[in-house]
């Protein structure tokens, strides 16, 4: 029987495992159930499908998604993986066909949603087919804390139960907080798992954090820098992202929608042409991503804020998932928070929660929300506080972020953020808690209706900022947010409220520094990925290499990446193979694909090759 290394190689065309990936695996192989938090692009999917071609009888893959579903099988299918996926869109001749391949006893791999396990149909197939392993997918959809909460994922314990032999099971998640992960094990009934959590950070992505007074204009402006490029524009909203998509189309780019509003024929269809290169842009609300696994995502842009750091670190991670550098940037406003704050308290989807049960969660969602608010204040280091609030150990500069980049200088704000606090002060003690804009207002002396209304125009710090531009204003106070100085209360309209760190600047007893922009500032220049490998050299050849993958995924009506990523074309376009030996040694050629593709690979590789020769020598 192989090993993993030697299934890695030759089904994957991977020399090494990555961190984690060997320790779960073996745990697997022992016949034990393993707990896996590891973050997008860390290959996860790995860890189930190398034991799932050593194993004696089936692995059952529980997925949330169809998308996600048929994209794993292709994969895995154009790896020479026996795989299939059973779920309601498929035609009848096809769902037969599927059946009758389980029953051969030929696939290894059989995909299905959590909703489809208790069926007659799939308990019939399943308990006459030996599972020796089910995995669950995303499996933080278990948790009630957790935020994607899927009902169905209950359903699993149960179907676990139905069967003849419990089987190993697998539990695999991005992120996954403590609560989290008690749940996973409590409701999956783990039998004593390994758990293992691999670092969080992923070195390629550069996280970039901007408060643009109009978004849609900054929104271009990186477009435009990343022209050509392959990314994700997400949206809070349906008619948002309608919007959005709308004004790129017209300004020439190559722009589609997703959201569960459209018909699900459209949805499908936009999701196809995103995934095979066919369009470049994909605006989204959070429906679009769980588990698209397209390689070559070159960036992900938030156009506004998400409700939980969860939630954004599983969002921006959808780029880079091919190791090359990519951006993750959030436009983030105030008035993202206030959509947010109503998403919240108009959430009615946990409809198997008690009202006490649904009280806390709603009280945790406001937490999460909080802690994207401090996000959205900082300009200390932003790797340091993803990975913090992950629990990561994390250097105070990562060197490849907005705030680690900009161009700014250490300024003594002590009197300003004094004045500051002072006025959040003043109104509590008028019973009044400001939210941001409010606070402003009063700050800057302006005798709006509301002002007016709570007669704040008498509090003594009316006025004290009318110096300050409203914009620099602004950013001071979301300093004083991110460092734990004011508390945003996002179940009450966003009320700020002094915490005990506040006390020191208020007495005197301790400075205030902020990373504020430099009174002359350079001219702005477009932000510059992380160094790219050196590939100009042979720039050509790589696109030539694309175009014949092209060609063959429209042959086989998968999704380019399936065929190849663009890391390993990349490798292919420095390294450039002569022999099939040589091709075999580029990250991700396994044996099967080399068999497949690899005459064709080598044959544009050699006329590259003696055209450039030609060159070099007329």
């Amino acid at each position: 029987m192989q090993d993993p290394q030697q299934i890695l190689r030759d089904y994957f065309g991977y020399s090494s495992f990555r961190e984690g990936q060997q320790a779960l695996i073996g745990q697997i192989l022992r016949g034990g159930d393993v707990l896996g938090i590891m973050p997008t692009g860390a290959g996860k999917s790995v860890c189930y499908q190398v034991p799932a071609l050593m194993l004696p009888g089936l692995t059952v893959v529980i997925s949330p998604l169809i998308s996600l579903m048929e994209d794993q099988v292709a994969a895995l299918r154009q790896a020479g993986i026996p795989a299939v996926c059973l779920h309601s869109n498929l035609d009848q001749q096809t769902y037969f066909s599927q059946l009758s391949e389980v029953r051969s006893g030929r696939v290894r791999l059989l995909y299905a949603a959590p909703e489809r396990l208790l069926t007659e149909s799939f308990l019939s197939l399943t308990t006459q087919h030996p599972v020796s392993m089910v995995a669950v997918d995303e499996a933080h959809c278990l948790s009630q804390w957790g935020q994607d909460f899927r009902p169905g994922y209950l359903d699993i314990a149960a179907y676990l139960a139905q069967l003849p032999q419990r089987p190993v099971v697998a539990a695999f998640t991005a992120t996954a907080t403590k609560a989290v992960r008690e749940d996973i094990r409590r409701l999956l009934e783990l039998h004593d798992p390994l758990e293992l959590v691999t670092g969080f950070d992923r070195e390629n992505l550069r996280w970039v954090l901007e408060h643009p007074s109009r978004k849609y204009d900054a929104l271009l402006h990186h477009l435009h820098r990343m022209q050509g490029k392959s990314g994700i524009v997400y949206c809070i909203s349906r008619r948002l992202t309608d919007e959005v998509c709308e004004k790129l189309c017209k300004d020439g780019f190559s722009a589609a929608r997703y959201h569960a509003g459209l018909d699900p024929a459209e949805r499908a269809a936009n999701q196809d042409a995103f995934l095979r290169d066919e369009v470049q842009i994909m605006v989204a609300t959070n429906a679009f991503g769980m588990g698209i696994d397209k390689s070559n995502v070159s960036f992900v842009i938030h156009y506004n804020c998400p409700k939980s750091m969860e939630a954004y670190y599983q969002e921006a991670g959808r780029a880079g998932r091919d190791g090359m550098p990519a951006e993750c940037i959030l436009l983030y406003s105030a008035g993202d928070i206030r959509i947010n704050q109503m998403l919240i308290e108009g959430d009615r989807e946990n409809d198997r929660l008690t009202p006490e049960q649904r009280q806390a969660v709603t009280q945790q969602d406001h937490a999460r929300l909080n802690a994207m608010v401090r996000y959205g204040g900082l300009t200390d280091c932003l790797r340091h506080y993803i990975l913090r609030y992950f629990g990561e150990q994390a250097p105070e500069r990562c060197g490849n972020c907005s705030s680690c980049l900009a161009d700014t200088q250490k300024t003594d704000v002590t009197i300003p953020a004094q004045k500051i606090l002072s006025c959040v002060f003043r109104a509590a003690q008028r019973g009044i808690h400001c939210n941001q804009r409010l606070l402003c207002d009063i700050l800057q002396g302006k005798e709006t209706d509301r002002v007016s209304a709570l007669r704040l125009q008498t509090l003594s710090t009316f006025g004290i900022l009318t110096d300050l531009p409203r914009k620099q204003l602004e950013r001071m106070v979301q300093i004083l947010i991110s460092r734990g100085c004011i508390t945003v209360d996002t179940a009450n309209y966003s009320a700020l409220t002094l915490t005990p760190r506040a006390n020191p600047i208020l007495r005197g007893q301790q400075t205030v520094e902020m990373a504020l922009p430099k009174e002359t500032p350079k001219p702005k220049s477009a932000a510059k990925l992380a160094d790219l490998p050196e590939f100009a050299a042979h720039e050509d050849l790589f696109q030539r290499l694309r175009r014949v993958r092209e060609r063959l995924a429209a042959k086989a009506y998968v999704p380019a990446y399936v065929i190849f990523s663009d890391a390993t074309l990349r490798e292919m376009s420095v390294k450039c193979p002569a022999t099939p030996d040589q091709l075999l040694a580029v990250s991700g050629v396994g044996k099967y694909k080399l068999e497949k593709y690899g005459d064709v690979f080598l044959q544009t590789i050699a006329e590259y090759m003696h055209d450039a020769a030609a060159v070099q020598n007329s």
